[in-house]
């Protein structure tokens, strides 16, 4: 088997390293590692190649900026882009709070503009995959924002499927509450990409969801960054992202007088990049967790494991909605628990969401749609119809300016019909 990895100069290929050494279910013969820039790739390779080797992997391991070389014959694909960089990411989340919306770089304006610089790239990348990789063969996308890159995969007509590592920190942190093994917990983990609810934690079947919020309703909350009483209300546990929707005008406060995550995550990786430079490493260095992205690589062997080999476990992916979740379109993609196979993904039968849930869902899975459309060769227009269909954006008398600035400042990373050249 053979796994391509396009994006590896990224932080995290580390974290993916260890997973894959460790096997959990996976065994790989041979590993490429693809990035644009050969010192960055250098630098995270050389690690990667060490973890590798410290846990006796026997696989030939190949560092490459030829991104066909990487992908010939490769039967799994997985996507970490980063188009543009942090220097990117800085502008996603300093330009549309000038405007008075949120700044975060996967929802939001900010998420939108990722998106318009993002799906392009990746599109170009799935072509030459189609052309080049295993017949067959699954692209595994892990670039944010992740529902709109998978949503444009599949419009596409490529065999993709969205990973999140969001379900899997979540059901680790919930069973060590419950003091049972992750293993048994099976989260009712539903919405779309970043912006989900847990509806149900059952044990061994049975739902302790009500337990945990009685016992650990507070600190959830805290963890969520949203009020308990919230929290209780709702009945369920939202995702983290939820927060940009149900506190805009605490988080809007927040980032204005406080550090910009961006310049705080580019900090981070600086270092990262340091210890990584240094051949004594064989390890992931504990910073790496600063950074984020737990339990991704156990959540990317996973899932990997289980299309390869057929398990039928179930796992938390992004999807077509079908007719998973009532309200939403068919199209729409989902994130959502899914039985694997070869054959792919398939959703398990859900109970509609609640309205005051489905609400919001139905609002973002159509600006998700639009967005998918302007990246995919619109022009400002329909990069303008998305924008105003995004929740956090309060209306044309912001969208139009923040649209041009948006576009603006993320020019050089933009296909002609948006750059306006």
């Amino acid at each position: 088997m053979k796994l391509a990895v396009v994006g590896a100069g990224s932080t995290y290929t580390p974290e993916l390293a260890d997973g894959l050494g460790r096997q959990l279910g996976l065994r790989v013969d041979e590993l490429a590692l693809h990035d644009v820039d050969p010192e960055r790739l250098a630098v995270v390779g050389g690690l990667a190649g060490r973890i590798l080797d410290r846990q006796g992997w026997t696989g030939r391991l190949e560092l490459t900026g030829d991104l066909a070389r990487a992908a010939d014959g490769a039967d799994f694909v997985l996507l970490q882009l980063r188009v543009g960089g942090q220097a990117a990411r800085l502008v996603d989340e300093t330009v549309p709070l000038e405007f008075g919306c949120v700044g975060q770089e996967t929802t939001g304006p900010g998420g939108f503009a990722k998106a318009l610089r993002t799906v392009p790239v990746v599109l170009g990348v799935a072509e030459l995959v189609s052309a080049r990789a295993a017949p067959g063969a699954w692209i595994v996308d892990f670039t944010n924002p992740v529902g709109i890159v998978t949503r444009a995969l599949l419009d596409a007509g490529h065999r993709a499927i969205g990973l999140c590592n969001s379900a899997i920190g979540f059901q680790r942190g919930l069973a060590a509450d419950l003091g049972v093994a992750p293993e048994r917990v099976a989260l009712e983990h539903v919405g779309l990409n970043h912006l989900t609810w847990i509806r149900a934690v059952r044990v061994d079947g049975v739902d302790r969801l009500g337990e945990l919020l009685d016992a650990h309703g507070d600190r959830l909350a805290d963890t969520v960054g949203l009020p308990a009483e919230l929290v209780r209300t709702l009945g369920v546990i939202p995702s983290y992202y939820l927060r940009y929707f149900y506190l805009t005008g605490t988080v809007l406060a927040e980032q204005r007088a406080g550090p910009k995550r961006a310049e705080q995550v580019a900090a981070i990786e600086r270092e990262l990049l340091a210890m990584y430079a240094d051949p004594a490493l064989a390890t992931k260095p504990e910073l790496l967790t600063s950074r984020g992205g737990a339990f991704y690589s156990e959540a990317a062997v996973q899932l990997v494991a289980a299309l390869a080999h057929g398990t039928g476990d179930v796992q938390v992916v992004d999807v077509r909605n079908g007719t998973t979740l009532a309200g939403l379109a068919a199209d729409a993609v989902v994130e959502v628990p899914a039985r694997i196979d070869r054959d792919g993904a398939h959703p398990l039968p859900q109970a509609p969401l609640a309205p005051e849930l489905l609400g919001l869902a139905q609002h973002v899975a159509a600006y998700e749609a639009l967005t998918v459309a302007a990246a995919r060769g619109g022009d400002r227009a329909s990069a303008l119809k998305a924008l105003l269909a995004n929740p956090l954006v309060a209306g044309y008398d912001v969208a139009a300016p923040l649209l041009d600035a948006l576009l603006a400042a993320n020019r050089a990373w933009l296909p002609p019909a948006l750059a306006g050249v």
